[in-house]
């Protein structure tokens, strides 16, 4: 048998920043039509690993090989003019670097996937894709890696980090877990990980208890028998110190629950009545309607998310609402015990030579928490994740994802009763997400969201504004995927009505019935289509299992979505013969 040789080995990598072990003795192999996301909390090293394997960052010890002739894309997570060099190199560019600073973040997102994903990869390495995309957009980007394979085009190798479950769920084959300075290997995606990472986790811990109550019984031994430690026994002292080692280890962290006080409010939050708003767009100076004759009560305690391309007026809509910018007509009423909290996009700017529990400390000492209870500012910092230790390094050494914690955490504190969330998801890892969905699910004040993570959305919001541009906006009594499949629903339903028109036309018209060909269609299509339900539901039960390896997933996903076509087709082609006499 050939040896498979990996378009990517890693074998024994460590890497350090000062004291802080990111990660020791690493090792795995990207192979050929893998589809692998890198997960682990913020500050670990994800983003590090990734420029390490570029050669953009050097690391401590270990190798790396790539295997030779490969086209090697790179998409990071920060974007910058160098970020459209690197995920253009070779060709030339329609545009230059001061116009690409002026772009948005999702015009500059987009851009760069287009050249990296045209420019035919073997393998591409991907640090947050779906940041700053709109909904619309991250859909298409899922649905272009998984049925270019269908398309007949070339299989793409992917290596990502992401924080985004649903496209973890719907693009990946496997899943790395940088954990406690150690890789994790999972052949499945998200759904399989969580469940097997509950598993380890399980069985990590029952291991730790089982050192402990022997460690307890061996330190007993020490200290009562100090004259029995001949070297026949060395091997038990021996064995102490090990044991010793591993009853200290730190039990994994159970989920954290994020509790804080909002503050009282009445029942009148704000009102609009025919507020419209627009603007010359200064790219192309055309007149951009963002609102029209706009008009909605916010009810108390409402959980409100917004969806939309960019640029059809989300942000514009929040600064209308946080007074920011004036409305171009109509009243906007606010009722007098709203305090609004805004989570922006872009971030805060904080000092970089300030640690970060005199951030906190800044804006207060003791966090009230309701029902009486109170919490010093650096417990409040560990309900977001940041360790004793963390607390008392400066902001300028942590990763984009703590930073972003931190803003949050400053949001928080104050006790807002209305929150205002602008893309909360971005850099935020898949732990701290998790403690944001429960606190927001029993906020006791009003939220609006606007957020492309879909998971994220369907956690926590009952209903969706959709930004369809020019001024429409259309109130969804649902959530993101509720809102999907109503779309999806009436695509569907536009086909099979279309044929029903055209059939009686064709009854009244012309008065045809089936030819004999078209009969001996009819019937196999009706024996074919139960046959494709069936294997639609094996290949669907095969892929939600986890017990399947890399390879089985991949071929399994490849027929799954040309079974789909299939009876797209053939569900189509029975409507349209049964309809004729």
């Amino acid at each position: 048998m050939a040896t498979v040789i990996p378009y990517l080995l890693v074998e024994n990598l460590t890497k350090s920043v000062g004291s802080k072990v990111l990660f020791s003795n690493i090792s795995f192999a990207v192979n050929k039509g893998q589809r692998i996301a890198l997960i682990a909390r913020n500050g670990i090293g994800k983003s590090t690993l990734m420029d390490i394997l570029m050669g953009k960052t050097d690391y401590d010890e270990g190798k790396i090989t790539w295997r030779k002739d490969l086209k090697v894309k790179y998409l990071p997570q920060h974007m910058r003019v160098e970020c459209l060099e690197d995920a253009a190199s070779g060709y030339s560019l329609k545009i230059k670097g001061e116009e690409f600073n002026k772009l948005s973040g999702g015009q500059q997102k987009k851009l760069l996937l287009e050249h990296v994903l045209d420019d035919e990869p073997d393998i591409l390495l991907l640090d947050e894709p779906t940041n700053h995309l709109d909904l619309e957009t991250v859909v298409w980007l899922e649905e272009y890696l998984n049925n270019r394979t269908s398309r007949g085009e070339k299989a793409l190798t992917i290596l990502m980090v992401t924080h985004d479950r649903y496209f973890l769920d719907c693009v990946c084959t496997d899943i790395f877990e940088l954990d406690q300075n150690t890789l994790y290997t999972y052949h499945g995606n998200y759904a399989y990980y969580i469940e097997k990472r509950a598993e380890r986790i399980d069985a990590q811990n029952a291991e730790i208890e089982k050192y402990r109550n022997l460690y307890r019984t061996e330190l007993d031994w020490m200290r009562r028998m100090p004259q029995a430690r001949a070297h026949k026994a060395q091997y038990r002292i021996d064995n102490f110190y090990e044991i010793e080692k591993k009853a200290k280890q730190q039990h994994q962290e159970a989920d954290i629950k994020l509790s804080v006080k909002s503050g009282y409010i009445g029942n009148k939050i704000f009102e609009a009545k025919n507020v419209s708003k627009s603007f010359i767009s200064p790219s192309t100076g055309e007149n951009k309607v963002i609102l029209k004759d706009f008009n909605y009560v916010f009810s108390r305690y409402e959980k409100l998310g917004i969806i939309g391309n960019n640029g059809t007026g989300k942000s514009t809509f929040i600064k209308l609402l946080l007074g920011e910018v004036p409305a171009d007509s109509g009243t906007w009423d606010i009722g007098s015990t709203v305090r609004f909290g805004y989570y922006a996009q872009t971030g805060l700017k904080f000092d970089e030579g300030k640690k970060v529990i005199d951030i906190v400390r800044d804006i207060a000492e003791v966090v009230d928490l309701g029902g009486g209870e109170k919490m010093t500012a650096s417990q409040f910092l560990q309900m977001f994740l940041f360790s004793p230790s963390q607390q008392y390094d400066f902001v300028g050494k942590l990763s984009g994802g703590e930073r972003q914690r931190l803003h949050l955490c400053t949001v928080l504190m104050r006790s807002p009763n209305f929150l205002i969330l602008d893309e909360p998801t971005n850099d935020l890892d898949i732990p701290t997400l998790n403690v944001l969905e429960q606190y927001l699910k029993s906020f006791r004040g009003c939220l609006i969201v606007i957020s492309h993570d879909r998971y994220f959305m369907d956690k926590v919001v009952d209903h969706i504004f959709v930004f369809h541009g020019e001024g429409n906006v259309q109130d969804f009594p649902g959530n993101y995927t509720q809102y999907r499949e109503e779309q999806r629903s009436k695509i569907q339903d536009s086909k099979p009505i279309a044929q029903v028109v055209k059939s009686e036309k064709v009854k009244t018209e012309q008065k045809r019935r089936l030819t004999f060909k078209e009969k001996k269609e009819l019937e196999e299509l009706e024996l074919r289509l139960p046959q494709l339900e069936e294997e639609k539901t094996q290949l669907e039960t095969l892929l939600s299992g986890g017990s399947s390896s890399a390879d089985e997933i991949a071929t399994a996903s490849k027929r799954y979505q040309e079974v789909l076509t299939l009876l797209d087709e053939a569900e189509l082609r029975w409507l349209e013969l049964s309809e004729i006499e």
